[in-house]
């Protein structure tokens, strides 16, 4: 719903069928190969077995296989949906579903599994607790060698000077943005990833507080600096603003005091500001903000988890970020290259022009279109 009301309205159907498909692809590529890659490592490792998975027994013992695999595999497509918002509009659906496949099923469960599952930067004391970097940054690293490679949508630079495009839905946007809120308590609460006792209990609903405080920051830090540097309240900025402040939270959103929590939020906000500004100073073309909110924000929000969690430190979490991003970057981009060599990744400038709802899906999602 947030890419479906940010995209131009030619682009509707096309988003709606890359996202209802990349949640698919992800959900047999992490049963087929993912989770057993994620949770097969060896302790202190960097890869599991490649075999498929059946009976859960990557798993360390006492935990349940059916519901962490569900679990898990949530997180797995939503590092897939970080990629579909920023090349939306010129990218063709197939390859991308082609990268979805390589991504769910290869990519993130290895270097989710470096921390999660075990591996070396588990042993290394690394944290992050439910993927500011895990997640979030790594699909924005993905999102960014994409977008290199792609290219800029048709008309979106003009002499080095960004040119508007009219969002097609903004009340649309903003519904996506509240039920992408709303589900964060269950992909943060959720990572306590137990609730037996009063312990447990009572830290998800400090995690809760923390999550959605951080949410509220980031909106109004956003709603502020626009008005204050732009002249307008910024309203896509403010739903970014929100997200920024959800991602930095999330890989520590149990230990931060409230006020705390309130700080990174709003970091996190300015932190989209600021990165929305470089990628249109570099001409990288993000439709919907997706690299400054995850790969940006998700990158600040796991360097200061030492800011609240006195079992970490600044270089083992920058050896984390740094390691995750670089890895999911290079290995994205060196496939990007390779899709882009060979099957094509960009549609025409004509097929641009119709838009991609007419060319990919063969379906208008409004009758009245730019």
């Amino acid at each position: 719903m947030l890419e479906s009301g940010l995209v131009t309205s030619k682009s509707v159907s096309a988003i709606a069928a890359k996202n209802i498909g990349l949640y698919s692809i992800a959900g047999m590529m992490f049963w087929l190969v993912g989770y057993n890659l994620a949770y097969g490592i060896p302790e202190g490792g960097y890869i599991g077995s490649f075999s498929i998975w059946t009976d859960g027994s990557a798993l360390a013992d006492g935990y349940s296989a059916s519901s962490d695999w569900f679990f898990q595999m949530v997180f797995c497509a939503t590092t897939a949906s970080i990629v579909s918002g920023t090349l939306a509009e010129r990218i063709k659906i197939w390859p991308f579903f082609l990268f979805t496949a390589i991504l769910t099923g290869i990519i993130y469960p290895i270097t989710m599994g470096w921390q999660w599952g075990g591996g070396w930067l588990s042993v290394a004391g690394f944290s992050d607790f439910a993927g500011s970097t895990l997640v979030h940054a790594a699909g924005g690293a993905a999102a960014l060698a994409g977008a290199i490679i792609l290219g800029p949508r048709l008309g979106r630079f003009d002499g080095g000077k960004l040119i508007t495009f009219a969002s097609s839905s903004i009340p649309l946007a903003t519904a996506g943005t509240f039920i992408l809120w709303f589900g964060w308590f269950g992909f943060n609460g959720g990572s306590q990833l137990a609730m037996g006792t009063f312990d447990d209990i009572n830290a998800i609903g400090t995690i809760y507080i923390n999550t959605n405080l951080a949410a509220c920051a980031g909106v109004m830090a956003c709603a502020v600096v626009t008005r204050l540097w732009k002249g307008k309240t910024d309203v896509v900025m403010m739903l970014n603003g929100a997200l920024g402040g959800l991602v930095a939270i999330t890989a520590e959103p149990l230990m931060p005091t409230p006020g705390l929590a309130i700080a990174i939020g709003a970091v996190g906000g300015l932190v989209v500001i600021i990165g929305t500004e470089v990628l249109t100073k570099l001409k990288i073309d993000d439709v919907v903000g997706a690299i400054p909110v995850h790969l940006l924000a998700g990158i600040f929000g796991t360097l200061a988890v030492p800011l609240s969690n006195s079992d970490t430190n600044f270089g083992t979490q920058l050896l984390g970020t740094a390691s995750v991003v670089a890895a999911v970057f290079v290995v994205s981009y060196i496939i990007w290259m390779i899709m882009n060599a060979t099957i094509g990744i960009r549609l025409s400038d004509e097929a641009q022009k119709e838009g991609t709802d007419i060319v990919e899906t063969g379906v208008i999602a409004y009758s009245i279109r730019d």
